[in-house]
């Protein structure tokens, strides 16, 4: 895929690997802003933005993760599937590249990006240790939680593309697997990567910590246990 934005540490290694995946239509371009705001807080991460392989149905200079001409609830999951294993195949491709591991890993996406984000997180756990999901949502519900993934959930509460009762399905849906999960929606907010929205990521991100980190420093731990005390790696 090709890379709209790679944004390296201006000295030493990477400590992070954060890849930003665009909505349907856009490129990675569109994605500069969140990149800016996470070179700030996390100087050391790697940020990769890449245009998804698929020209826009819609036609112009657009790309898409999967068609979304004639999509519904039936079609959706099936199209989404048929989407992943080429990103997942690059996300441990730049894994390697740039020597950072899986658990230092985020995927942040908006829209159709954030729909790939966690179905990544469902269906491939373990391969980013935190997904950002803005405006999204899951192709189909998932049947049990990642428990190598931490999950967090940002919507706009009025949003008219994807509704913010997908986000917050998904959030009860994960919380009765005892998955590990936050969720942000913010009022009088549409269909829009927001500022508001990136600083809540931003605090998820230094301040949540995962419920996995809590079972390997006590011993054990009740599922789905979180906190908010933890930087993105």
């Amino acid at each position: 895929m090709h890379l709209a934005i790679e944004s390296l540490p201006a000295q030493g290694e990477p400590e992070q690997l954060v890849l930003l995946l665009h909505g349907v239509g856009s490129s990675g371009a569109s994605m500069a802003a969140l990149a800016q705001a996470l070179r700030h807080e996390f100087p050391q991460a790697a940020l990769l933005a890449p245009d998804a392989p698929e020209a826009f149905d819609g036609g112009g200079a657009g790309r898409q993760w999967f068609s979304v001409a004639g999509i519904d609830e039936t079609n959706r999951p099936e199209r989404v599937a048929e989407a992943l294993p080429a990103l997942w195949s690059w996300v441990r491709a730049e894994q390697r590249r740039l020597g950072v591991p899986a658990p230092a890993t985020a995927i942040a996406g908006f829209s159709q990006g954030a729909i790939l984000a966690l179905e990544t997180a469902a269906q491939c756990d373990g391969l980013a240790g935190r997904v950002l999901a803005f405006s999204g949502r899951f192709a189909r519900l998932p049947a049990q939680a990642p428990r190598l993934t931490t999950l967090h959930l940002f919507h706009g509460a009025t949003d008219a593309v994807i509704d913010a009762a997908h986000a917050r399905r998904a959030f009860e849906t994960l919380a009765g697997l005892n998955g590990d999960a936050t969720l942000d929606i913010a009022e009088g907010l549409g269909h829009v990567l927001h500022p508001a929205l990136v600083d809540r990521a931003i605090f998820r991100l230094r301040h949540h910590i995962p419920a996995r980190t809590w079972a390997e420093a006590l011993g054990s731990a009740p599922p789905g246990a979180r906190a908010d005390d933890e930087p993105l790696h």
